[in-house]
């Protein structure tokens, strides 16, 4: 699939069939999260893969937003991958702490990988972090940064509407709209 595909065809999927995630197919989302960049290279964030479902049902009950979507996401499908990192084998300039820089793009890199591979994904990052630190028995040293259920979809959403350029990029300085420079 087309790098522009992948993204274009990127959505938040709520729904799961309930076959199991092929291992290939894993193994290549894997390996894109690894080969993301970190900040000096030293790739902060570790990957824990859950089938589990009683662990699956645990972590369903610590999501923050409980409109049940995400929630029961996570309870339904095959695999929830959740994403940790840890503040002091990254680094901090100015106040900006890039763990959560380098856990963002390693997540992305696989969720954008989980596309090209036709498994629906849904970034969730509004979850009690104590809670799920001790079900998953993560190091109190590590920050658990952000989580998705993994599997086939069961619903294919349309693609949202595109964004105003005018409101979201600008040349050289703020409001010096990029598209009034042809």
């Amino acid at each position: 699939m087309d790098f522009y595909d992948v993204i274009y065809k990127r959505r938040s999927i709520y729904k799961y069939k309930g076959d199991k995630v092929n291992k290939e197919s894993l193994d290549r989302m894997i390996n894109a999260a690894m080969m993301s960049p970190s900040w000096k290279n030293r790739s902060s964030y570790k990957l824990i893969l859950i089938d589990d479902n009683k662990l699956k049902d645990s972590i369903s009950e610590e999501i923050l937003n409980k409109d049940d979507k995400a929630s029961k996401a996570i309870k339904d499908a095959p695999m929830v991958v959740v994403i940790v990192a840890c503040p002091e084998k990254s680094g901090e300039v100015a106040g900006k702490e890039y763990y959560l820089v380098d856990a963002a793009i390693a997540m992305e890199h696989f969720i954008l990988a989980a596309t090209a591979e036709s498994y629906s994904t849904c970034w969730i990052g509004a979850f009690d972090e104590d809670n799920i630190r001790s079900i998953l028995n993560v190091p109190s040293d590590y920050r658990v940064v952000a989580m998705t259920p993994l599997g086939i979809g069961e619903d294919e959403k349309e693609y949202s509407e595109k964004k105003d350029i005018k409101e979201y990029v600008f040349t050289n300085q703020w409001q010096i709209l990029y598209s009034d420079n042809k």
